[in-house]
Protein backbone atom coordinates (compact mmCIF):
# COMPACT_ATOMS: atom_id res chain seq x y z
CA UNK A 1 0.00 0.00 0.00
CA UNK A 2 1.21 3.52 -0.85
CA UNK A 3 2.71 5.07 2.27
CA UNK A 4 0.75 8.26 1.59
CA UNK A 5 -2.38 6.23 2.19
CA UNK A 6 -1.18 4.50 5.32
CA UNK A 7 0.22 7.44 7.22
CA UNK A 8 -0.33 11.17 6.85
CA UNK A 9 2.51 13.27 8.19
CA UNK A 10 2.39 16.99 8.84
CA UNK A 11 3.66 17.67 5.35
CA UNK A 12 0.84 15.79 3.60
CA UNK A 13 -1.87 17.50 3.09
CA UNK A 14 -35.56 11.89 9.40
CA UNK A 15 -37.65 13.60 10.89
CA UNK A 16 -38.33 15.78 13.94
CA UNK A 17 -40.06 14.63 17.10
CA UNK A 18 -41.37 17.21 19.53
CA UNK A 19 -41.99 14.92 22.45
CA UNK A 20 -39.23 12.59 23.48
CA UNK A 21 -40.39 9.61 25.50
CA UNK A 22 -37.60 8.59 27.82
CA UNK A 23 -36.80 5.05 28.80
CA UNK A 24 -38.66 4.16 31.97
CA UNK A 25 -37.10 1.39 34.01
CA UNK A 26 -39.25 -0.17 36.70
CA UNK A 27 -38.08 -2.00 39.78
CA UNK A 28 -37.61 -5.73 39.37
CA UNK A 29 -39.17 -6.42 42.78
CA UNK A 30 -42.37 -8.47 42.76
CA UNK A 31 -44.38 -5.57 44.19
CA UNK A 32 -43.66 -3.27 41.27
CA UNK A 33 -43.15 -5.54 38.27
CA UNK A 34 -45.70 -5.25 35.50
CA UNK A 35 -47.76 -8.42 35.42
CA UNK A 36 -48.93 -8.02 31.84
CA UNK A 37 -47.47 -10.47 29.34
CA UNK A 38 -46.69 -7.80 26.79
CA UNK A 39 -45.27 -4.28 26.99
CA UNK A 40 -46.50 -1.82 24.41
CA UNK A 41 -44.60 0.94 22.62
CA UNK A 42 -46.25 3.68 20.59
CA UNK A 43 -45.83 1.51 17.51
CA UNK A 44 -47.51 -1.92 17.82
CA UNK A 45 -44.78 -3.43 15.62
CA UNK A 46 -42.28 -2.68 18.41
CA UNK A 47 -43.96 -4.69 21.17
CA UNK A 48 -41.60 -6.46 23.56
CA UNK A 49 -42.76 -9.49 25.48
CA UNK A 50 -41.97 -9.56 29.17
CA UNK A 51 -40.16 -12.88 28.74
CA UNK A 52 -37.65 -11.10 26.51
CA UNK A 53 -36.69 -8.72 29.31
CA UNK A 54 -35.99 -10.84 32.41
CA UNK A 55 -33.92 -8.12 34.09
CA UNK A 56 -36.44 -5.27 34.02
CA UNK A 57 -39.46 -4.04 32.14
CA UNK A 58 -39.22 -0.99 29.92
CA UNK A 59 -41.21 1.14 27.54
CA UNK A 60 -39.20 2.80 24.82
CA UNK A 61 -40.39 4.90 21.92
CA UNK A 62 -37.62 3.84 19.57
CA UNK A 63 -38.36 6.32 16.80
CA UNK A 64 -38.48 9.26 19.20
CA UNK A 65 -35.33 8.07 20.98
CA UNK A 66 -33.35 7.87 17.74
CA UNK A 67 -34.69 11.17 16.42
CA UNK A 68 -33.74 12.89 19.66
CA UNK A 69 -30.29 11.30 19.61
CA UNK A 70 -29.66 12.44 16.04
CA UNK A 71 -30.87 15.95 16.83
CA UNK A 72 -28.57 16.28 19.85
CA UNK A 73 -25.65 14.78 17.95
CA UNK A 74 -26.16 17.30 15.16
CA UNK A 75 -26.22 20.18 17.63
CA UNK A 76 -23.09 18.86 19.36
CA UNK A 77 -21.21 18.57 16.05
CA UNK A 78 -22.19 22.13 15.16
CA UNK A 79 -20.85 23.22 18.52
CA UNK A 80 -17.58 21.38 18.01
CA UNK A 81 -17.20 22.87 14.54
CA UNK A 82 -17.52 26.35 16.00
CA UNK A 83 -15.13 25.51 18.82
CA UNK A 84 -12.51 24.09 16.46
CA UNK A 85 -12.71 27.13 14.19
CA UNK A 86 -12.28 29.47 17.15
CA UNK A 87 -9.33 27.55 18.58
CA UNK A 88 -7.58 27.09 15.23
CA UNK A 89 -7.80 30.84 14.70
CA UNK A 90 -6.31 31.56 18.13
CA UNK A 91 -3.70 34.30 18.14
CA UNK A 92 -1.11 32.39 20.12
CA UNK A 93 0.89 29.47 18.80
CA UNK A 94 0.92 28.04 22.30
CA UNK A 95 -2.84 27.49 22.44
CA UNK A 96 -3.14 24.08 24.17
CA UNK A 97 -5.78 22.78 21.76
CA UNK A 98 -5.20 24.46 18.41
CA UNK A 99 -2.61 21.93 17.16
CA UNK A 100 -5.01 19.07 17.80
CA UNK A 101 -7.63 20.59 15.54
CA UNK A 102 -5.10 20.97 12.73
CA UNK A 103 -4.41 17.23 12.80
CA UNK A 104 -8.08 16.29 13.15
CA UNK A 105 -9.11 18.43 10.20
CA UNK A 106 -6.31 16.98 8.06
CA UNK A 107 -7.51 13.44 8.76
CA UNK A 108 -11.19 14.20 8.26
CA UNK A 109 -10.50 16.04 4.99
CA UNK A 110 -8.24 13.25 3.72
CA UNK A 111 -10.74 10.50 4.51
CA UNK A 112 -13.51 12.33 2.69
CA UNK A 113 -11.32 13.25 -0.29
CA UNK A 114 -10.02 9.68 -0.74
CA UNK A 115 -13.43 8.16 -0.04
CA UNK A 116 -12.11 6.16 2.90
CA UNK A 117 -15.06 7.49 4.90
CA UNK A 118 -18.27 5.57 5.43
CA UNK A 119 -21.67 6.73 6.70
CA UNK A 120 -22.49 8.67 8.72
CA UNK A 121 -20.90 11.35 6.55
CA UNK A 122 -19.33 13.79 6.52
CA UNK A 123 -16.99 12.36 9.12
CA UNK A 124 -15.93 15.77 10.41
CA UNK A 125 -16.40 16.16 14.17
CA UNK A 126 -17.04 12.45 14.57
CA UNK A 127 -15.04 9.36 15.40
CA UNK A 128 -14.89 8.61 11.67
CA UNK A 129 -16.45 5.49 10.27
CA UNK A 130 -14.14 3.99 7.67
CA UNK A 131 -13.85 1.47 4.88
CA UNK A 132 -12.56 -1.75 6.38
CA UNK A 133 -13.95 -1.18 9.88
CA UNK A 134 -15.14 -4.79 10.01
CA UNK A 135 -11.69 -6.06 9.03
CA UNK A 136 -10.12 -3.94 11.77
CA UNK A 137 -12.66 -5.35 14.23
CA UNK A 138 -11.75 -8.88 13.16
CA UNK A 139 -8.08 -8.15 13.85
CA UNK A 140 -9.04 -6.75 17.23
CA UNK A 141 -11.11 -9.83 18.05
CA UNK A 142 -8.07 -11.98 17.31
CA UNK A 143 -6.06 -10.35 20.09
CA UNK A 144 -5.27 -12.61 23.03
CA UNK A 145 -6.36 -9.93 25.49
CA UNK A 146 -9.76 -9.73 23.78
CA UNK A 147 -10.23 -13.48 23.55
CA UNK A 148 -9.43 -13.88 27.26
CA UNK A 149 -11.62 -10.96 28.34
CA UNK A 150 -14.86 -11.41 30.24
CA UNK A 151 -15.95 -7.76 30.05
CA UNK A 152 -15.06 -5.29 27.29
CA UNK A 153 -15.81 -1.59 27.33
CA UNK A 154 -16.47 -0.32 23.80
CA UNK A 155 -17.27 3.23 22.67
CA UNK A 156 -20.69 3.76 21.04
CA UNK A 157 -19.44 5.10 17.68
CA UNK A 158 -20.22 3.65 14.24
CA UNK A 159 -16.76 2.26 13.33
CA UNK A 160 -16.75 0.14 16.51
CA UNK A 161 -20.20 -1.39 15.95
CA UNK A 162 -18.64 -4.66 14.73
CA UNK A 163 -16.43 -4.75 17.83
CA UNK A 164 -19.57 -4.51 19.96
CA UNK A 165 -21.15 -7.30 17.90
CA UNK A 166 -18.12 -9.56 18.29
CA UNK A 167 -18.07 -8.85 22.02
CA UNK A 168 -21.68 -9.94 22.49
CA UNK A 169 -21.59 -12.82 20.01
CA UNK A 170 -18.47 -14.08 21.78
CA UNK A 171 -20.39 -14.42 25.03
CA UNK A 172 -18.67 -11.47 26.71
CA UNK A 173 -20.16 -8.63 28.72
CA UNK A 174 -20.37 -5.41 26.75
CA UNK A 175 -19.98 -2.19 28.72
CA UNK A 176 -20.86 0.84 26.65
CA UNK A 177 -21.51 4.47 27.60
CA UNK A 178 -24.56 6.47 26.75
CA UNK A 179 -23.62 8.77 23.82
CA UNK A 180 -21.90 11.85 25.26
CA UNK A 181 -23.03 10.61 28.71
CA UNK A 182 -26.09 12.77 28.12
CA UNK A 183 -28.81 10.47 29.44
CA UNK A 184 -26.93 8.46 32.02
CA UNK A 185 -23.71 6.60 32.55
CA UNK A 186 -22.89 3.10 31.27
CA UNK A 187 -25.04 0.15 30.27
CA UNK A 188 -24.11 -3.53 30.46
CA UNK A 189 -25.33 -6.01 27.87
CA UNK A 190 -24.92 -9.77 27.72
CA UNK A 191 -26.06 -12.14 25.00
CA UNK A 192 -28.20 -14.08 27.47
CA UNK A 193 -30.13 -10.86 28.18
CA UNK A 194 -31.23 -10.61 24.57
CA UNK A 195 -34.08 -12.18 22.64
CA UNK A 196 -33.10 -14.40 19.68
CA UNK A 197 -31.44 -12.62 16.76
CA UNK A 198 -31.24 -9.29 18.65
CA UNK A 199 -27.46 -8.98 18.97
CA UNK A 200 -27.11 -6.73 15.93
CA UNK A 201 -29.81 -4.39 17.22
CA UNK A 202 -28.22 -4.40 20.69
CA UNK A 203 -25.09 -2.87 19.15
CA UNK A 204 -26.98 0.35 18.30
CA UNK A 205 -27.91 3.25 20.58
CA UNK A 206 -31.57 2.26 20.49
CA UNK A 207 -30.65 -1.34 21.22
CA UNK A 208 -28.55 -0.34 24.22
CA UNK A 209 -31.48 1.66 25.63
CA UNK A 210 -33.87 -1.19 24.86
CA UNK A 211 -31.86 -4.16 26.14
CA UNK A 212 -29.05 -2.80 28.30
CA UNK A 213 -28.89 -2.78 32.07
CA UNK A 214 -27.97 0.71 33.30
CA UNK A 215 -25.33 0.78 36.01
CA UNK A 216 -24.25 3.42 38.49
CA UNK A 217 -21.06 4.49 40.19
CA UNK A 218 -21.44 1.78 42.85
CA UNK A 219 -21.46 -1.09 40.35
CA UNK A 220 -18.81 -3.70 41.14
CA UNK A 221 -17.42 -4.54 37.73
CA UNK A 222 -14.02 -5.42 36.30
CA UNK A 223 -13.27 -4.29 32.76
CA UNK A 224 -10.65 -6.42 31.03
CA UNK A 225 -10.20 -4.42 27.80
CA UNK A 226 -11.07 -0.87 26.79
CA UNK A 227 -11.83 -0.24 23.11
CA UNK A 228 -11.68 3.42 22.24
CA UNK A 229 -12.40 5.33 19.05
CA UNK A 230 -9.84 7.70 17.55
CA UNK A 231 -9.47 10.37 14.90
CA UNK A 232 -5.68 10.04 14.79
CA UNK A 233 -3.14 7.86 16.59
CA UNK A 234 0.64 7.63 16.55
CA UNK A 235 1.83 4.00 16.35
CA UNK A 236 5.29 4.97 17.62
CA UNK A 237 4.13 6.45 20.92
CA UNK A 238 0.49 5.45 21.44
CA UNK A 239 -0.54 9.11 21.51
CA UNK A 240 -4.16 9.50 20.46
CA UNK A 241 -6.59 12.23 19.44
CA UNK A 242 -10.35 11.83 19.75
CA UNK A 243 -12.95 14.08 18.20
CA UNK A 244 -12.36 16.83 20.73
CA UNK A 245 -15.15 16.59 23.29
CA UNK A 246 -13.17 14.69 25.92
CA UNK A 247 -15.78 12.06 26.74
CA UNK A 248 -13.43 9.10 26.33
CA UNK A 249 -11.15 10.67 28.93
CA UNK A 250 -14.05 11.30 31.31
CA UNK A 251 -15.31 7.74 30.91
CA UNK A 252 -11.80 6.43 31.58
CA UNK A 253 -11.48 8.59 34.68
CA UNK A 254 -14.81 7.44 36.10
CA UNK A 255 -13.93 3.79 35.54
CA UNK A 256 -10.69 4.41 37.45
CA UNK A 257 -12.72 5.92 40.30
CA UNK A 258 -14.95 2.81 40.34
CA UNK A 259 -11.92 0.51 40.50
CA UNK A 260 -13.06 -1.17 37.28
CA UNK A 261 -9.70 -0.57 35.54
CA UNK A 262 -6.09 0.18 36.39
CA UNK A 263 -2.83 0.96 34.61
CA UNK A 264 -2.58 -2.62 33.34
CA UNK A 265 -5.95 -2.58 31.57
CA UNK A 266 -5.13 -2.59 27.84
CA UNK A 267 -6.51 0.27 25.75
CA UNK A 268 -7.14 -0.68 22.12
CA UNK A 269 -8.28 1.43 19.17
CA UNK A 270 -9.50 0.44 15.71
CA UNK A 271 -8.80 2.89 12.88
CA UNK A 272 -8.13 3.08 9.16
CA UNK A 273 -4.48 2.94 8.15
CA UNK A 274 -4.70 6.55 6.98
CA UNK A 275 -5.44 7.61 10.57
CA UNK A 276 -1.91 6.64 11.61
CA UNK A 277 0.17 9.80 12.03
CA UNK A 278 3.65 10.72 13.22
CA UNK A 279 3.19 14.32 14.33
CA UNK A 280 1.33 14.17 17.67
CA UNK A 281 3.73 15.93 20.08
CA UNK A 282 3.74 13.85 23.24
CA UNK A 283 5.06 16.78 25.26
CA UNK A 284 1.89 18.75 24.43
CA UNK A 285 -0.54 16.07 25.56
CA UNK A 286 -2.60 16.89 28.63
CA UNK A 287 -2.57 14.84 31.82
CA UNK A 288 -6.03 13.41 31.12
CA UNK A 289 -5.31 12.32 27.52
CA UNK A 290 -5.62 8.54 27.20
CA UNK A 291 -2.85 6.73 25.25
CA UNK A 292 -3.42 3.41 23.47
CA UNK A 293 -1.54 0.15 23.89
CA UNK A 294 -2.71 -1.57 20.71
CA UNK A 295 -3.85 -0.27 17.30
CA UNK A 296 -5.90 -2.44 14.96
CA UNK A 297 -6.35 -1.39 11.34
CA UNK A 298 -7.80 -3.37 8.42
CA UNK A 299 -4.26 -4.45 7.46
CA UNK A 300 -2.21 -4.71 10.67
CA UNK A 301 -2.01 -4.93 14.45
CA UNK A 302 0.44 -2.58 16.17
CA UNK A 303 1.63 -2.85 19.76
CA UNK A 304 2.71 0.67 20.66
CA UNK A 305 4.59 -0.15 23.88
CA UNK A 306 3.51 3.30 24.98
CA UNK A 307 5.37 4.99 27.81
CA UNK A 308 2.77 7.74 28.16
CA UNK A 309 1.25 7.67 31.65
CA UNK A 310 -2.42 6.79 31.79
CA UNK A 311 -4.84 9.10 33.64
CA UNK A 312 -5.40 8.20 37.28
CA UNK A 313 -8.94 9.55 37.52
CA UNK A 314 -10.90 12.73 36.90
CA UNK A 315 -8.76 15.86 36.92
CA UNK A 316 -11.29 18.27 38.32
CA UNK A 317 -8.96 21.25 38.01
CA UNK A 318 -9.10 20.74 34.21
CA UNK A 319 -12.88 20.44 34.03
CA UNK A 320 -14.74 23.66 33.26
CA UNK A 321 -17.98 24.55 35.07
CA UNK A 322 -19.69 24.55 31.69
CA UNK A 323 -18.59 21.00 30.90
CA UNK A 324 -19.57 19.87 34.38
CA UNK A 325 -22.98 21.40 33.83
CA UNK A 326 -23.53 19.22 30.77
CA UNK A 327 -23.03 15.86 32.46
CA UNK A 328 -25.25 14.84 35.37
CA UNK A 329 -23.22 11.77 36.36
CA UNK A 330 -20.11 13.94 36.75
CA UNK A 331 -21.97 16.36 39.01
CA UNK A 332 -23.14 13.41 41.11
CA UNK A 333 -19.61 12.06 41.37
CA UNK A 334 -18.22 15.45 42.36
CA UNK A 335 -20.86 15.89 45.05
CA UNK A 336 -20.21 12.39 46.38
CA UNK A 337 -16.45 12.89 46.65
CA UNK A 338 -16.95 16.26 48.35
CA UNK A 339 -19.33 14.69 50.88
CA UNK A 340 -16.97 11.80 51.57
CA UNK A 341 -13.86 13.94 51.96
CA UNK A 342 -15.46 17.02 53.45
CA UNK A 343 -13.43 19.10 51.00
CA UNK A 344 -14.53 21.07 47.99
CA UNK A 345 -12.96 19.86 44.75
CA UNK A 346 -11.22 22.36 42.48
CA UNK A 347 -12.77 23.48 39.24
CA UNK A 348 -11.15 24.28 35.93
CA UNK A 349 -11.23 27.60 34.12
CA UNK A 350 -14.46 28.67 32.51
CA UNK A 351 -14.81 28.06 28.80
CA UNK A 352 -17.12 29.58 26.24
CA UNK A 353 -19.46 26.94 24.86
CA UNK A 354 -21.38 27.78 21.71
CA UNK A 355 -25.15 28.03 22.25
CA UNK A 356 -25.71 24.74 20.39
CA UNK A 357 -23.57 22.91 22.93
CA UNK A 358 -25.67 23.91 25.91
CA UNK A 359 -27.58 21.15 27.66
CA UNK A 360 -30.40 21.67 30.07
CA UNK A 361 -29.42 20.44 33.51
CA UNK A 362 -31.43 17.56 34.83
Amino acid sequence: MDSTLTRISASAAPFSVNNFQKLHVLSSSSSTRISAKRLFCSDPKLEITSTQRPQYDAVLDEYAFEAQRLRLDSKAREAMAETSKREMEADTEDDPKAWKWVIRKRIWDFMEARNFAQNPRPVHHRIPNFVGASAAAKNLAGLEVFQNADCVKVNPDSPQKQVRFLTLSGGKKLLTPQPRLRTGFFSVLESNMLPPNAINEACTSVGVAKYGRPIGLDEKIKVDVIVIGSVAVDPNTGARLGKGEGFAELEYGMLRYMGAIDDSTPVVTSVHDCQLVDDIPVEKLLIHDVPVDIICTPTQVIFTNTTILKPQGIYWEKLSPEKLGQIRILRELKSRIERETGQKLPCGPSEKLPPTAQRRKK
